[in-house]
């Protein structure tokens, strides 16, 4: 009862402010969304770390990080900076590019002149990510920079002069969730560059599966292995779990290897698919793997209803989750088409 209660006002809040949205949509111009589709995309640009190319367009930014990894003898040049700091942390950064690949594949056909930006973006961190899966056998680099020190000097990237200390998990210090994601994110981007660079493509996905491998192989936490070097900054205080539900999700969609789907099946409900999830983070993916999942098995038309979906149920994705898991599904499925009829009458 208070689950129906709470869905119900959750219902009539989004109600409200959609019915607001229309009333207020004559302030807005598809030129005003097209400049915030820009700006979103430029913001990462500001972010970028490594040797800047000849078209980056934020120019009061310079070069910064090139030996990243030098004292290690990898080459961990590029990739993204963190949040206002100079840390290179490879979950968020993973997640985003998971996010940023999955926006691409989503909505690409409607980003216009922005779209090579946002691919751009997307290869800018799976360069990085491919150099962090590959420099060493039964390894993933996942962290540039102490978090300790950088926080206690906020400095342009250009000026740096705080310790870049390399941080990875590895078959004796494993980190299933950071590499599961990154798994994620290379599927996701392989789906992004498949028909405009195939070779690239094929190689994402080829490095997606190994790192997969290689997360559900040694199985842990990797805020257990690296502790203080990751945490309380992007500690996985949701485990690792629901990132190996999410890679695999990601490399089934994008390879159809029927394998991984299985996986899924075969390990479910003992990674906590049948839990409750209220967000979807860079440290909780069960919510956006049910959406996956379901987009994949079933999700056939935008404009469907509760009875084709029924009748068009896959027995897998029953086999994922529980009965008052798929009940759950089954009512945000309803909630989300009286949204988009809500946005296709704007």
């Amino acid at each position: 009862m208070a689950s129906a209660t709470t869905f119900s006002s959750m219902l009539q809040f989004f109600f409200i402010i959609f019915c607001c949205l229309g009333y207020f949509s004559f302030a807005f111009t598809s030129q005003d969304y097209a400049n915030a589709l820009e700006k979103s995309i430029l913001f990462f640009e500001g972010q970028r770390s490594g040797k800047l190319p000849s078209n980056q367009r934020l120019t009061w930014r310079g070069d910064s990080g090139l030996s990243d990894g030098s004292s290690y003898h990898v080459n961990l040049a590029g990739g993204y900076y963190d949040a206002g700091d100079n840390v290179k942390f490879g979950l968020p950064m993973a997640f985003t590019t998971t996010l940023l690949a999955w926006s691409v594949i989503e909505f690409g056909s409607s980003m216009q002149n922005q779209i090579e930006n946002a691919k751009a973006a997307i290869r800018w961190s799976t360069d990085y990510l491919l150099k962090a899966a590959t420099a060493t056998p039964d390894t993933l680099y996942v962290q540039v920079g102490d978090p300790n020190l950088d926080h206690q000097c906020w400095e342009r990237p250009e000026d740096m002069d705080t310790p870049r200390n390399v941080y990875k998990v590895t078959t004796q210090n494993p980190g299933s969730d950071v590499a599961a994601e990154t798994a994620a994110a290379l599927a996701a981007a392989s789906i992004v560059f498949k028909d405009s660079d195939s070779s690239y493509s094929a190689k994402l996905l080829h490095t997606a599966m190994k790192v997969f491998d290689f997360a559900d192989r040694y199985r842990g936490s990797y805020s257990s292995s690296l502790s203080s070097a990751v945490c309380p900054f992007y500690c996985s205080y949701s485990g690792y779990q629901d990132e190996l539900l999410w890679g695999a999700s990601w490399i089934h969609r994008a390879s159809q290897n029927g394998s991984y789907l299985a996986y899924i099946q075969s390990n479910g409900h003992t990674m906590g698919s049948d839990d409750d999830d209220y967000s979807f983070s860079w440290d909780d993916k069960r919510p956006g793997t049910k959406i996956l999942l379901s987009k994949v098995l079933f999700y056939k038309d935008l404009h469907f209803t509760s009875t084709n979906i029924r009748n068009q149920i896959n027995p897998q994705l029953c086999g994922i989750f529980n009965r008052n898991s798929w009940r759950k599904l089954l009512q945000n499925f309803n909630y989300i088409n009286r949204i988009q009829t809500t946005i296709y009458a704007l």
